[in-house]
Order: C-alpha cells, then structure tokens, then sequence
C-alpha cells in the first residue's frame, strides 16, 4: 500500500502490529527515448507491487540522485553527493524517530551507490533499526533474468524499457546498438559523455518483446518481495 493513500493515524495503529516499510530511491536522469524518471518510476512501482500483498506501506520515490556524469543532457537533475547523503540519513532518521524498525530500501538508480555506504554509518548509531539496501534491477534472480533473454543490456536499454516507462507517440530505433566501453565513460566529463554517447542508451537493443518484459518485471517483484518478508 502506498503511503499517500493512507492518513497520520492509519500508519500510527499500522504501526501498533507491523515495523516494516519500504523508501524507493530513484534518478531524474536521461534515458535516451524512455522517460527520465525511469529510475523513479521503476522502483516506486516495484515497491508498491512487492510490498503492497503484505499490507506493508511503500513511502513515495526520492526522485533526484546522484547523476552528474549526464548533466549535459536536458531534463537530467543531480544532487552533491553530500546533500543526497543528507538527506537519506533524514529519510531513516524521522523514520525511526515513528517506530519503523525494519526498512526496505528499494534502489533504482545505480549513481545512488553511495547510500548503501551510508547505511552502515547511520545503523551504527541505530543499534535497534535494521536497514536493507536492495537494487532491484541487478539483484541476483532478476539479473540472472536479465540475461536469460538477453545478454546484451544496459542503461536505457531493452531492460528498463517496460510499457510503464516508454512515452507516447516516441518511436525506438530498431537496431542493436553496440556495447559502449563503460570504462571510457567514467573517465569523460558530461559533455564529452554526451558526444560518445549520443542517444544515451549504452548499449543493447532499444525495445524487445512485452512478454520478456512482464517476466523479467514479476522476477523483479517476487525478489523484492523477499526482502521485505525475510529479515533473518
């Protein structure tokens, strides 16, 4: 169930028989033709979808991370390190300061790495709340998927091109673009990132179909799931 649909005191008595809530961390970031809230939208649904069979609250997206590396990109919104930090730590403080003791955080956005390094800082001094950091599209059993149908997948490609993600009325070239060299793109400032990359897909083909998606999507969901029911 998502948080927006409840009011103050239908999480206060939720909060009298269950601890457990799910916080999705996502990206305003390009995506080539996709939406830019890819990040976002993807791991808020998957949260709501995992969590909402067992009556657990799913709180609404962070939607802004850390993505400087595609600033030359239009649309594309990255946040410092340090404030992205900030404000993740604020998340679970006033989450903890309720009652919730057991916190599913389900990532979307892979620049949002250094919140799992948070983490464990900020459970330091939370002896009593459990934390898990959970990036639900390289997770083992949905990376595993992902490679099943298709070994060739990356950013903005196939894999996060779900009906849910992909705007109207835009059409996704046929071909398969080849792999970028990921090394490279580490190494390149965002306007340089831009002219190697183009369309901002790194590689793989653009769209494949539905049916390999809805698949991948339910491994996705099944294993997100899990985490937020087994907390040994």
């Amino acid at each position: 169930m998502r948080i927006s649909d409840m009011n103050w005191m239908m999480v206060e008595e939720y909060l009298q028989r269950d601890d457990r809530c799910v916080l999705p961390l996502g990206c305003t970031e390009q995506h080539a033709y996709l939406s830019l809230s890819v990040d976002s939208i993807l791991a808020e649904r998957i949260s709501v979808e995992a969590a909402e069979p067992l009556n657990v609250p799913a709180f609404p997206v962070l939607s802004y991370g850390i993505t400087p590396y595609f600033a030359a990109y239009p649309g594309t919104v990255s946040l410092r390190v340090d404030t992205y930090l900030r404000v993740v730590a604020d998340i679970l403080d006033a989450l903890a300061h309720q009652g919730f003791r057991r916190i599913a955080i389900v990532n979307g956005h892979g620049g949002n790495a250094p919140a799992q390094s948070l983490i464990g800082e900020w459970l330091a001094r939370h002896e009593d709340v459990r934390v898990k950091f959970h990036s639900w599209w390289n997770a083992p059993k949905t990376w595993a998927k992902v490679q099943h149908i298709d070994g060739v997948a990356s950013h903005a490609s196939w894999m996060e091109n779900f009906p849910w993600t992909r705007l109207a009325k835009v059409s996704m070239p046929a071909e398969q673009k080849a792999m970028s060299d990921v090394e490279l793109l580490r190494q390149l400032n965002p306007e340089s990132l831009r002219k190697y990359l183009g369309d901002g897909n790194y590689g793989g083909y653009y769209q494949r179909n539905d049916k390999e998606l809805l698949d991948l999507w339910r491994v996705g969901v099944e294993e997100t799931r899990d985490i937020i029911v087994n907390w040994s």
